[in-house]
């Protein structure tokens, strides 16, 4: 008989479900979970092969007929910023981003809601109670945190931060090779400032700070327009059959 290390990675396939990506397609994820002692590095690996995180589980895409979810990470030392993505870091030069740990707190799972019924009132996160987002933030393994944004304020030169309430959050994981962007979410009322992308760029920036080569930001899909914006940070390279393939 057979028999496993208790951290030794189990994997499991979900039942198929609608895609929410494509219409008429159906998704199904291939998905194990991320805890104990060897998480930090079962994280590590599995986002280099493709997979994403959510809370203490690790998932990819495992649909039968499809394969138009492709993993994406940004080239961090070759991306130069293109003209329109310059004026949406000068449209938000006011604020500035703080890494703090990843505990859950009132004022974000207030930004947390009103950006979901602005933006994802028919989402599968529409439902999300406060022990659920607390869950999301906090319940991890791996070595994460949040980067807050706020207003630059009197004392911001001093220690980094700002001041006010907060106008947008990413969790982020930290790997040896990279960023990579969990989820964010941000004040519909500031959506002129396109907080998304600036998000990403600010994360660029913070992984080339660190030295760490690449950002990643989970899948993109080709034809899917919630997912246009992700070819639009290049050079990226693209996990294909072959490997990561770079698209310059």
């Amino acid at each position: 008989m057979t028999s496993h290390p208790r951290d030794t990675p189990q994997f499991y396939l979900t039942a198929p479900s609608p895609c929410p990506y494509l219409p008429g397609q159906e998704e199904r994820k291939v998905f194990t979970h991320l805890v104990g002692r060897r998480a930090r590095d079962l994280n590590e690996i599995l986002t280099q092969g493709g997979f994403r995180r959510s809370q203490t589980i690790a998932y990819r895409p495992a649909c039968e007929t499809c394969r138009a979810c492709i993993s994406v990470r940004v080239v961090v030392n070759d991306f130069a910023p293109s003209a329109s993505q310059r004026r949406i870091l000068a449209r938000s030069e006011d604020l500035v981003g703080a890494a703090e740990p990843n505990r859950p707190a009132s004022e974000q799972y207030a930004l947390f809601r009103r950006y979901l019924d602005a933006r994802h009132g028919d989402g599968g996160m529409i439902d999300m109670t406060v022990l659920d987002y607390a869950m999301m933030i906090e319940d991890s393994h791996v070595d994460t945190h949040l980067v807050a944004y706020r207003r630059r304020g009197p004392d911001t030169a001093i220690n980094g931060r700002g001041s006010g309430p907060p106008v947008a959050y990413c969790l982020t994981d930290v790997l040896a090779d990279g960023l990579s962007m969990v989820y964010s979410f941000y004040d519909p009322a500031e959506a002129h400032r396109s907080l998304g992308t600036f998000m990403i760029l600010d994360h660029i920036a913070r992984a080339r700070a660190l030295g760490l080569p690449y950002l990643y930001l989970g899948y993109w899909v080709e034809g899917s327009r919630k997912m246009d914006y992700k070819a639009r940070f290049r050079p990226q390279e693209r996990l294909m059959g072959q490997g990561w393939v770079r698209v310059p």
